[in-house]
């Protein structure tokens, strides 16, 4: 009886705890946004010509803090630079936010009780791993500011022959922090096709892009271990299950854009630079939202197979968006280990707690559903009364709009401008969801699984599946 309690006590004191993280999160996201929309609306200096309005306002700065990138105006001729430097501080703030606050509730999650139950039983309750907030925090910061720096930097160089040396330098720095953050937005009108020419430049926008997807967990793992034999085994599971799932998935996506695209919206370049310019639709398609082809040309495939990409999305502690690499690789997983007639899902040597395996087919359900109401939402709201059958039907358009909106990739088949109220109502909503949502669910998971520890279950019973 003694033991019972005390894991229940503990296990409560744990959800207590990261209920608090988890309302800091969304709350602090709501705070910039609104921050940032009334900073927006009011400050005529950020403006060419007349300021946006609220809805459009609030549109401009939930896709920013939520480092997704749709945007409803041209950033690089509406904005002064003065409003392109408020519409990247929030990039920043957004980026940072999501890294720091992902990368404490992700820890928190990995030291839940439920993995020290045996432990609690017998040991004292000082022996609990703690997290050392401030030390973790200054850590990201610096991860973040040494590859922004870094790529900043690295596309001055790119970018001063062809734009001078000075005038590089504004640009340089947008896109590196745009593309480390995953955001996707862009000073330039055509977003990044006038480097479609310049492997240099792409290459080190897709370092960024990728380097973020990644994650301050991912890349801290890697910096941990030295390089020598057996080096990959000694990496956590969960480092490994995000390398190997970004690196199937960017070679899947770039044979896929090499097939798909090779003689459509690739078909005008070079040989060679078809193959970069395949590569860097693989790596943005995911979360980062650059592009350097009109989507709206693309085939239904390639479309079809960005889509499925962007709900793909990063990894967990990132600032990447969508189900996350390493839920994909879970619910794989369980598919192959029930395949194999295998009760408990394995990987790498290592078997992974049920209960990773049930917040993941959780999280799919519910992202499933989110999507499924938000393109209901998109199509009633947009061409409701429009027959199946006319001319301008563009439904593949609005699914695509909505899997950038909720995965917060920020790309378009040149649907989001021509959007009504209530849709750029329904894309905030769906922006606003696919940053918060999925972590906080997540988190709800764990601490509904650690408030109902002590608790009995009712008997089995078996249900027919298939």
């Amino acid at each position: 009886m003694f033991k019972r309690t005390r894991v229940s006590r503990l296990g409560h004191h744990w959800a207590d705890a990261l209920l608090t993280q988890e309302r800091l999160f969304v709350g602090s996201f709501l705070a910039l946004i609104a921050a940032g929309a009334v900073g927006l609306r009011l400050t005529p200096a950020f403006y060419t010509g007349e300021p946006l309005g609220w809805l459009d306002a609030l549109f401009t700065m939930t896709s920013a803090v939520c480092v997704t990138g749709l945007i409803v105006v041209d950033t690089a001729t509406y904005f002064t630079p003065l409003g392109q430097g408020w519409i990247l501080l929030f990039v920043q703030l957004g980026g940072l936010g999501m890294i720091t606050f992902t990368t404490l509730i992700i820890v928190a999650l990995g030291t839940r009780p439920s993995l020290h139950y045996e432990a609690a039983a017998s040991a004292p309750a000082s022996g609990i791993v703690r997290l050392d907030y401030r030390a973790t925090t200054r850590s990201i910061f610096g991860f973040t500011l040494a590859f922004e720096v870094a790529g900043a930097l690295l596309l001055w160089l790119a970018m001063g022959p062809r734009l001078g040396w000075r005038e590089a330098l504004w640009p340089a720095v947008f896109h590196a922090v745009s593309a480390f953050c995953n955001a996707g937005f862009s000073i330039y009108s055509d977003s990044l096709v006038a480097f479609r020419l310049s492997a240099f430049p792409l290459l080190v926008v897709m370092t960024l892009i990728v380097v973020g997807g990644m994650g301050f967990l991912t890349m801290a793992d890697l910096r941990s271990h030295h390089w020598g034999r057996g080096r990959f085994q000694r990496l956590s599971l969960n480092t490994r299950l995000v390398l190997v799932t970004t690196l199937v998935l960017l070679a899947a996506g770039w044979a896929g854009y090499s097939l798909f695209e090779w003689e459509s919206s690739l078909a005008d370049l070079p040989r060679l630079d078809r193959v970069v310019n395949a590569l860097f639709m693989s790596v943005t398609a995911r979360t980062a939202g650059f592009n350097t082809v009109d989507y709206a040309s693309m085939t239904d495939a390639g479309a079809f197979l960005t889509i499925l990409l962007m709900f793909a999305g990063g990894s967990p502690g990132s600032t990447a968006g969508g189900l996350k690499t390493t839920t994909v690789a879970v619910i794989g997983l369980v598919a192959w280990s029930r395949l194999r007639g295998l009760r408990v899902t394995q990987a790498g040597a290592r078997s992974i707690p049920e209960e990773t395996v049930q917040r993941a087919v959780g999280l799919f359900v519910v992202v499933s559903a989110v999507v499924v109401a938000g393109l209901f939402a998109l199509t009633v709201s947009e061409q409701g009364r429009v027959p199946a059958g006319a001319a301008d039907r563009q439904f593949l358009g609005y699914v695509f709009e909505v899997a950038s909106a909720f995965n917060t990739v920020g790309l378009s088949m040149d649907v989001t401008t021509g959007l009504s109220g209530r849709g750029r109502g329904a894309a905030i909503v769906l922006m606003f969801l696919g940053r918060v949502g999925p972590l906080a669910f997540a988190a709800a998971i764990a601490r509904r699984a650690a408030g109902a520890a002590s608790r009995l279950r009712y008997a089995f019973e078996e249900v027919v599946i298939g």
